[in-house]
């Protein structure tokens, strides 16, 4: 137990690896591990042991006691709180500005989509009526050629009949010339004085 508390004592007396700052090439070096011997108390291998302990930052520790500085840390800490809830807020607002938008996107895209339809449907039900008026006019024309056809093979009928009559007269006056032996007088009037 001598031995001990003369360990402890030199371990408190001489400056550890815990006491004294690392350069940073030292800290980012490859630890190399020592075999310790293990002892039974573990609140004795927590002193001993140099890696366990925390190394105490001047910085804070010289902060932390002063009222001041504690003051600057939460005024800090205050004002990153409310810039926090700034930028939280305009990102909301940005967010709700961006679905009112596409609200408004997708309601004027369905309105322009119904009028289109609309349009589509007016237009359907004119070019079908127009499609019926053509058929319509187009069967009035036939209709109306059709008559203009009849009425013509109605008057080549009259003429042909005409024609029949004309010559049977003329056949029927040459039978009579011939018969009596007269010339017809319109045929030679030029000859005639």
């Amino acid at each position: 137990m001598a031995e001990e508390g003369s360990k402890k004592a030199e371990a408190e007396t001489e400056p550890g690896p815990s006491s004294v700052a690392k350069p940073p090439e030292e800290e980012h070096a490859p630890v190399k591990e020592e075999k310790e011997p293990v002892h039974e108390d573990p609140a004795k291998e927590k002193v001993l042991n140099p890696v366990d302990q925390k190394v105490a930052d001047p910085v804070t520790e010289e902060k932390s006691g002063d009222p001041v500085g504690r003051d600057a840390v939460f005024a800090r800490v205050e004002s990153e709180k409310k810039l926090a809830l700034i930028k939280a807020w305009e990102d909301n607002e940005k967010a709700k500005a961006d679905n009112r938008a596409y609200k408004r996107f997708s309601a004027i895209a369905s309105w322009e989509n119904s009028k289109k339809a609309l349009v589509d449907v007016q237009l359907k039900k004119y070019e079908e009526k127009m499609e019926r008026k053509k058929a319509e006019y187009a069967e009035r024309m036939k209709n109306k050629i059709s008559e203009i056809h009849k009425a013509a093979e109605e008057k080549r009928a009259m003429i042909e009949a005409r024609r029949g009559e004309d010559v049977f007269k003329v056949e029927e006056t040459a039978e009579k010339f011939r018969a009596a032996g007269y010339t017809p007088w319109k045929f030679l009037g030029c000859f005639s004085a």
